[in-house]
């Protein structure tokens, strides 16, 4: 249950919050120091900075103002890897989970604004205890007098009006504590983060976006979306009807022929997403996976990271995979330049260190048969290859934020599917929908078709 802390919904509350953490950090790293010292070492900045201590002070802090300082920190997290020093990273890592919850008044409030006095009298029940609390709002079960369960998820007051402000006061903290490496641009991530952020607090785009995977996946018998109850739906409250499966971690004890059905099922929906639909729900997080025993179904959850890559973008990805499959480097170059992995003025040795990255992580779509996720080690190999790109090029730049959610949906969907120990047909579900051509064309192809 989410430990339940009132938020700080003013800017200038918000920012002293920050600014009583960056002294608490300071005061943190000179009494590390002065340890170090007495102890026969000198120590560095780094080490100064990124104790126990500290990172316990930013993660506590930031999970407790929510909204863009708790995504900052997700997004940096999830989407920028090795880059980070490991103790900031598995620090960050942290806020995929954790967040304080909103106490009944506040609650209470928020919904009075969005449904009017008297909102109580359309239920028979309304849980005022979370069933789980994140970034951007909480989520609460209810039950309307027709008998109808309802998950109810209500944003959390003066995230959507302290997104900008908040972005940039923690990108100033983390540069002034140096808990970032030096040289890197995280101008392009924040900027994301700002952009995602206001799209996730508009809670009409999200359960628009929620009906049109349900129409999708109208069809198929293997997944659940929840509908969207529109009368009890606003910008700041999302109403749809609960859905009572177990975690996909249930699974995990399942005959290997259920795991395996469970994990092609997933896979082919991310690919359905990508290439066939061009909408695609960026956040993997397990918890926006449930597996209902009695029907067999996977039930799907949260579509405020649901991003469009319909056009353009849709066709240059396709071109890129298709050359890690079966084109040349110099292929996979061409493609990589043009989604935006590569610019011009990167070092012949960074651009084989893409090619060899991109080659590992469409290992399993190159794999003859099924693809054992349970034995691949592709995770580990995937990540020496980024620290070597980053000790010996000293990278620093930050993807476009097309990339970083495919890496961010594929990263976590490879750790799903390995944690259920899946044997999956990935080429076979691919190939079908890969653009057609072969070999050095593959570059004017794709320019052809952008």
């Amino acid at each position: 249950m989410p430990q339940e802390r009132r938020l700080t919904s003013s800017r200038l509350g918000r920012l002293s919050q920050l600014g009583r953490l960056a002294g608490s950090i300071a005061g943190g790293a000179m009494a590390e120091g002065a340890r170090q010292i007495a102890g026969g070492r000198r120590p560095s900045i780094g080490d100064m900075l990124l104790t126990p201590g500290n990172a316990r002070r930013l993660g506590d802090r930031l999970s407790e103002m929510r909204g863009a300082a708790m995504k900052v920190g997700q997004l940096l997290s999830m989407d920028s890897g090795q880059l980070l020093p490991p103790q900031l990273g598995e620090l960050l890592a942290r806020l995929r989970e954790d967040a304080h919850a909103m106490p009944l008044g506040q609650v209470a409030a928020v919904l009075k604004d969005a449904w009017g006095t008297g909102w109580e009298n359309q239920f028979s029940r309304f849980s005022f205890t979370p069933l789980a609390a994140a970034s951007i709002g909480q989520v609460h079960e209810a039950v309307l007098k027709d008998g109808r369960r309802l998950a109810v998820k209500i944003q959390y007051p003066g995230i959507r009006e302290s997104i900008d402000s908040d972005v940039d006061n923690v990108a100033t903290l983390l540069r002034l504590s140096n808990l970032v490496p030096e040289g890197m641009d995280l101008q392009p991530l924040l900027d994301e983060a700002k952009s995602q952020l206001h799209a996730e607090a508009d809670y009409l785009r999200e359960a628009r976006a929620l009906e049109r995977f349900g129409t999708h996946l109208a069809q198929d018998s293997r997944f659940e979306v929840p509908a969207v109850v529109d009368s009890l739906t606003t910008q700041r409250v999302l109403s749809m009807r609960f859905l009572d499966g177990s975690p996909i971690e249930s699974l995990l004890d399942a005959p290997s022929s259920q795991r395996n059905a469970a994990a092609t099922a997933l896979l082919e929906l991310a690919i359905r997403e990508v290439f066939d639909w061009g909408l695609v729900q960026t956040d993997p997080n397990f918890a926006n996976y449930l597996f209902a025993a009695e029907s067999g179904r996977i039930q799907l959850l949260d579509f405020g990271a649901t991003r469009d890559y319909a056009g353009t973008a849709q066709a240059g990805f396709g071109a890129l995979l298709r050359a890690c499959i079966e084109g040349s480097d110099v292929d996979i170059q061409a493609a990589a330049a043009d989604v935006g992995y590569l610019q011009p003025a990167d070092p012949a040795a960074y651009r084989d260190s893409v090619v060899a990255l991109l080659r590992s992580a469409t290992e399993p779509a190159r794999a003859q048969g099924d693809y054992d996720f349970a034995r691949s080690d592709l995770a580990a190999r995937m990540r020496d290859i980024v620290t070597e790109m980053r000790l010996r090029e000293r990278f620093a730049r930050v993807p476009p934020p097309e990339i970083l959610f495919l890496h961010r949906k594929l990263g976590g969907l490879y750790l799903l599917l390995s944690r259920l120990r899946a044997r999956v047909p990935v080429a076979t579900l691919i190939s079908p929908l890969l653009p057609t051509g072969s070999g050095r064309g593959l570059a004017g192809e794709l320019q052809q078709a952008v």
